[in-house]
This record gives C-alpha cells, structure tokens and sequence, in this order.
C-alpha cells in the first residue's frame, strides 16, 4: 500500500472487536483490511501497517465502547474523529446491515467528507459528565419511586388529609406513621419508603460532588456566568457545560442552537415553505435542562435573592447579559402567546433564544480568559526583562 496517499480508515467498533475498512483517494471502493480485537497492541500494530501517523484518518460511530479508541488513535499522532450515527447518510434501501458493510461505508463516507464529527470531551470532562448524568439518573429514580407509593396509596383509597401536599414534611410525616390493613402491602409500603431515603441521600451527595467538582474544574468561570441567568442553578449549568462544551467553538449562535436540535424543521420545495416542529437533533440531556430554564420566562423580570447571590462576583457584562435576556425573553414569550401559540411552543421559542444567550455569555468567557493570559503574559515578560527597582535593591 503507498505512504504517498492518505489512507482513510472506517472502523466497526464492538467490545471485544474492530472491523478495519480502507479507502485510498479516488473513487476505488474501499476494502476491509482486518479483523482485530479491541486492544490498544492490537490497534497500533494494524494502523503502523497502514502507513505513517500523517497519511491516515480514522472514523468511527459514537457508541458505548466510548472515546477510549480516539484517545488511543491521537496519541499515536493519528487524526481520528467519532460520527454521529444520525448523521450518517443512508441508501434508501439498503436493508443489509453487517460489520465489514459498515466499516466500508464508514471509510468511504470518511473518504469523501461526508461524516459529521461530534466533540469529544477530555478525560477530565467526560468523569464531569459521568457524574452529571449519575445525577439525573437519581432524579428519575427518586421520581419512580414516589410514583410507586403514590400508586400503592391510590389503589388502596388512602389519602392524606385534606390541604396537604404531597411530598412535603407534613406529608412525609404521615406516611411515616401510616398503618396499612394487610401485613404484605405494609411491608411494601415500609421497603419503598426506604428506597426513596437511599435515592433522596444518593441525590444530595451526587449534587455535592457536582459542586465540588466544577469549582476545581476548567469549567468553572463559564459554570459560573450561566447561572448569573434567571432559571439556571448549579446542576443545570453543569449540565450545559459537559453536554456543550465550550460555546466558543460554535462561530455563530445559530450553530449551537442546531445542535441543541431548537430549530425549526422545514419542508420546502419551489416556492411553498412549509416549516414544522423543532428538529430536536443533538444533545437531548441539554436541550431539556434549556427548555426547563426557559419556563422562568413566563415571569416579570426582576433579580431574587437566589439569583443575585448567584451573581455575585460574576463580571458586569455578563450580569448586563443576564438582564438583557430577561426583558427580552419575557417580551417574546407574551407576545407570542398572545398572538395566539401555545405556551409549550412559546418556550421553545424562549429556549431557542436562550441558546444565543448562551452562546453569547461562552465568547465573552473566552474573551476574558483570553485578555488574562495577555496580561499574565505581559507581566511575566516585563518581569524577566526589567531591571530590579530601587526598593528591591534596598530590600537586598
């Protein structure tokens, strides 16, 4: 095989195996070169074959075997990026579907720049991930089970007293002290009170170690200014950070608020536009957490105690940011609503206009980390090349 040509490679990756296509540049058909197991040995003895590190691009699906295969292709010095399997065009048809057919249209796709590459998140991001979503999984857990108590009660015609909300203290207490006339439904009652203790307690300490782990993280500043917004706590800023990443990396606005999948779908042909309802391609887990922010905006502007201790210490342009969004999204959400809509299509609406807020508060992030080190540059150069002060040497 020459070393002249880039060799673009489509990988099938399973847990325990790799199905290797290879396409050269052309419009030769790409072939599978291997089968290998899924070992680090295994993969840099194949690509070594293939050729240098610089004639060879690597692609495969994103799935559960995860980055581990990209984080291993790019320290060999290897360009590899992980598709998103939505993305991928498919042949009306075409109803075969097996391993060495997928790593040659992979490569071939590759070949021909038809892939679209999804971020992928460092080491230290992804366990920031991990734990964000151990996080919403708990949530739905606690969710369940208060479904499954609440469900035993109602089939049983056992209600609290009248004026008491579910799930309160005052509701906790009664169920505490709740005697049910069969032994087996109480023992029921008994061990789905103990698993919401056990969920409700792995929820706070899960939310702890979120707070923790993003104040020491990268992440921190741009953590920091999403929940100067009205709407946006810890846990939903966390969760738009390891699901987006830094917004910076997106040119325009209008780019992030496709890949959160808010914009409108649209069947147009001639001169008939037709559009329908959001596309909702993308990160789901971050598209809900912004359409649930951008509910706040059915209210009047104005800055609670919550926000405003959240916003202290935050930079004035992102609190003005803040401010602005707030007039702005309630304007929109009642002029729509007015205008007829329907509130869950006028949040959407909201939603998708928060992506640009978001997007806006990311490039002001960045522009401040970047006039930091400027300055931290600056100094560093003025201190190595001035002479020492006059107080420094009577110091010495």
């Amino acid at each position: 095989m020459g070393q002249d040509s880039i060799q673009y490679v489509g990988c099938d990756v399973h847990k325990e195996t790799i199905t290797v296509a290879v396409a050269t540049a052309g419009r030769e058909p790409a072939r599978v070169v291997a089968t290998i197991p899924n070992r680090p040995e295994a993969v840099r003895k194949l690509m070594a074959r293939l050729g240098s590190p610089a004639t060879v691009e690597v692609g495969y699906e994103a799935g559960p075997c995860g980055y581990a295969l990209q984080r291993h292709l790019t320290g060999l010095g290897i360009t590899c990026v992980v598709v998103a399997p939505s993305l991928i065009p498919k042949r009306a048809g075409d109803r075969v579907k097996t391993d060495r057919r997928d790593a040659i249209q992979l490569a071939e796709l590759l070949r021909g720049g038809y892939l679209t590459a999804i971020w992928v998140p460092d080491e230290a991001d992804e366990a920031l991930r991990d734990l964000v979503r151990a996080r919403h999984a708990t949530r739905q857990d606690v969710t369940r089970i208060r479904h499954r108590i609440s469900s035993l009660l109602l089939r049983r015609g056992v209600r609290p007293a009248e004026g008491v909300n579910n799930w309160t203290v005052t509701h906790r207490t009664w169920l505490a002290g709740l005697a049910l006339p069969e032994a087996a439904q109480q023992t029921v009652l008994r061990e789905q009170l103990g698993t919401l203790a056990e969920a409700e307690g792995r929820l706070t300490r899960l939310e702890a170690a979120i707070e923790t782990t993003i104040r020491a993280s990268r992440h921190a500043a741009l953590a920091a200014a999403y929940q100067a917004l009205r709407g946006v706590d810890l846990v939903t800023a966390a969760t738009l950070v390891v699901e987006i990443g830094d917004p910076s990396r997106f040119e325009r606005p209008q780019q992030l608020m496709r890949y959160l999948g808010v914009t409108p779908s649209e069947q147009s042909s001639g001169g008939t536009r037709q559009q329908g309802g959001i596309t909702k391609a993308g990160n789901a887990r971050a598209r809900h957490v912004l359409i649930e922010a951008a509910h706040h905006a059915r209210h009047k502007p104005a800055v609670s105690r919550a926000l405003a201790k959240r916003q202290r210490g935050i930079d004035p342009v992102i609190i003005a940011i803040s401010g602005a969004a707030q007039q702005r999204l309630h304007r929109r959400y009642w002029h729509l609503v007015n205008r007829g809509k329907l509130p869950t299509v006028a949040v959407t609406a909201v939603a998708r206009e928060l992506a640009g807020v978001l997007w806006a508060i990311g490039h002001e992030v960045a522009r401040h980390r970047e006039r930091q080190a400027s300055q931290t540059t600056t100094t560093s150069a003025t201190d190595t090349t001035s002479p020492p002060s006059t107080a420094a040497l009577a110091a010495d």
